[in-house]
């Protein structure tokens, strides 16, 4: 059997691999469809990952450089490469009683053809049926950050709403807002297949930042108003910017892309101080969250699970293109790191 990994920075590999006898407590599953993660996941793989040095201290509240000795976290050789898979259950141990075999689910794992979880208190572990669509399935972990991030930005019918970044989760993002009943959705994305996506799912516009003045673009579009919500998922500079341009006065800009440190030329007065703009830092996974205690991370997964599979969410153009697990190797180091530009959400396929 063989997995998926980085053997080095920008360089992944198919490598054989055995299973270990799975604990009375868990199930192995034979993956049939994985997808990895584009943003985080690829920090990692390219050796860029801000946790190399840092780490997040949970009682300061803040980052902090890391022992001379502590591991960086990122060990390439055997670097795991995926960020979910479906497949169906064919073993369980002598503890689960929620799962058995045949059981179709989903979960978070590596790209390989095997996985072993655990199937006891693991609410992360979601049963599927045989008719559920994989690829909603494997965006299960984008949906929870759009979703986040539409709550934050405080979308309500009637709104003008724009997204900035169509990945994975902008493109969810945008179609909830449409769904959510906004009056005006705007689609922002250098890539014109992203922008394509985007009509199709109900954007009123789109834009192409390369080509435009993004903010003077969302004010004309919304009457010279503004967007009340900006969804800003690329982390580019230049997107907050415009971001700062395009919100409404006393607009809400929900930040869910995980930034880089921005090079000089980023201006926070001018529009900024004038459009008395409130930048929200959206981020599903850090509790507690803003809507706390009545929302949850868990909520948050519950629900967006309960959409994808019931198909108020569509995936299906998210999740693209597909290829073979052959071929996954160089398939991610292409549509993942080299050119992004030919992908949205990498979808793995396996016989």
């Amino acid at each position: 059997m063989k997995k998926l990994v980085a053997t080095a920075p920008r360089e992944a590999k198919l490598v054989e691999y055995e299973d270990r006898p799975i604990a009375s407590d868990e199930v192995k599953v034979k993956v049939e469809f994985a997808a990895p993660k584009h943003g985080t996941e690829l920090a990692d793989f390219r050796g860029t990952t801000p946790f190399i040095d840092g780490k997040f201290d949970d009682e300061w509240r803040m980052f902090v450089q890391r022992d001379k000795d502590e591991p960086r976290g990122i060990v390439f050789g055997d670097l795991p490469l995926g960020n979910m898979f479906v497949g169906t259950i064919i073993e369980a141990g002598a503890d689960v009683t929620e799962y058995k075999v045949g059981d179709r689910v989903c979960s978070y794992g590596q790209i390989k053809e095997t996985q072993i979880v655990k199937a006891v208190n693991n609410y992360k572990l979601r049963k599927m049926k045989p008719t559920d669509s994989a690829a909603n399935a494997v965006c299960y972990d984008p949906a929870q950050f759009a979703l986040a991030s539409v709550r934050d930005a405080e979308v309500r019918p009637g709104d003008c709403v724009a997204v900035i970044g169509l990945g994975a989760i902008g493109l969810i993002a945008l179609q909830l807002a449409v769904k959510a009943g906004a009056a005006v959705v705007i689609g922002v994305d250098p890539i014109e297949h992203r922008r394509e996506v985007a009509k199709k799912m109900g954007a009123h516009f789109t834009f192409d930042p390369t080509q435009c003045d993004v903010g003077y673009e969302i004010k004309k579009a919304t009457g010279k108003m503004g967007a009340d919500g900006i969804i800003e998922t690329s982390g580019s500079m230049q997107a907050l910017q415009s971001a700062l341009k395009g919100v409404a006065y006393n607009g809400t800009i929900a930040y869910a892309a995980f930034a880089k440190p921005f090079p000089a030329g980023l201006w926070l007065g001018q529009e900024g101080h004038f459009n008395q703009a409130k930048i929200v830092f959206s981020r599903a996974c850090s509790e507690p969250l803003p809507e706390y205690p009545r929302w949850t991370r868990k909520r948050i997964e519950d629900v967006v699970w309960n959409m994808l599979m019931n198909g108020y969410l569509d995936c299906r153009d998210i999740v693209y293109p597909i290829i073979s697990f052959e071929e996954s190797a160089e398939g991610f180091c292409r549509y993942v790191d080299r050119e992004p530009d030919k992908s949205i959400k990498l979808g793995v396929t396996f016989k």
